[in-house]
């Protein structure tokens, strides 16, 4: 279904469908706009800088919220963790969870090729809301709204059953996004047979997107898996739109 507008009764439905106490409904509407949207409405804002505040907001309390709670994890596994928590196919879940698929903004041209599924607005769509309620209602009402929508992967750490996702969160980005799985490809062992170091490196088509270590092959294939996901996180590799 292919939305045109916003009248401000539609916003106040919005707003209540998602449990949101705001009254700016002009940056909700950004929030919900898609850059696309732009060649049809040329009065429209697209949510591409609230996306850039609400990254920073939902890192923010992503890291207190480790920092506060796993006392015992070391820096490094609370990076790990972080890393799979803010990842775009999470938020692409939590976006479809709420149901903001269906309500944002976009030209009829992207929502022919499948907008609406595409990972990387759904993540981008639920940043620029966060920052929309940072902006509106403040650090603890985002912080609330945070820590509700990543409810699932927060329980996950904390059973640190977040590990296994890392290869299952990267090929969900790239089906989504390339309509293809990463590989796997050994590119060294070293050690005696009971002591092997395996190392991995995950491809997409022949763009490298990470490596990893790992003392089996699944260990090392989880480790380039994350690895790709922390690339993708700061950006483009090598000059493929992930």
């Amino acid at each position: 279904m292919y939305i045109m507008h916003f009248d401000e009764k539609q916003l106040q439905h919005i707003a209540r469908r998602l449990q949101l106490d705001i009254t700016d409904y002009v940056l909700l509407q950004q929030a919900l706009t898609h850059r696309s949207y732009l060649g049809e409405a040329a009065e429209a804002l697209s949510n591409e800088r609230l996306e850039f505040l609400g990254d920073s907001v939902l890192g923010i309390v992503v890291a207190e919220y480790l920092y506060t709670q796993f006392s015992d994890r070391s820096e490094g596994e609370m990076a790990k963790a972080k890393a799979v928590a803010v990842s775009e196919p999470v938020l692409a879940e939590s976006a479809r969870n709420m149901g903001l698929q269906d309500m944002i903004l976009m030209s009829s041209g992207e929502e022919a090729s499948g907008g609406r599924k595409r990972l990387s607005i759904l993540a981008d769509t639920f940043e620029a809301l966060i920052a929309v309620i940072y902006l509106d209602c403040g650090l603890h009402a985002a912080r609330q709204f945070i820590l509700r929508a990543l409810e699932s992967i927060l329980l996950d750490i904390e059973r640190e059953e977040h590990i296994r996702d890392y290869k299952t969160l990267l090929q969900e980005h790239t089906q989504g996004i390339h309509k293809k799985a990463p590989a796997y490809i050994v590119i060294n062992e070293k050690g005696a047979d009971h002591d092997k170091t395996f190392t991995v490196e995950a491809k997409l088509d022949d763009v490298l997107l990470g490596s990893g270590e790992g003392k089996s092959k699944k260990q090392a294939e989880q480790a380039a898996a994350l690895q790709a996901l922390e690339n993708i996180e700061k950006k483009p590799i090598h000059g493929l739109a992930l």
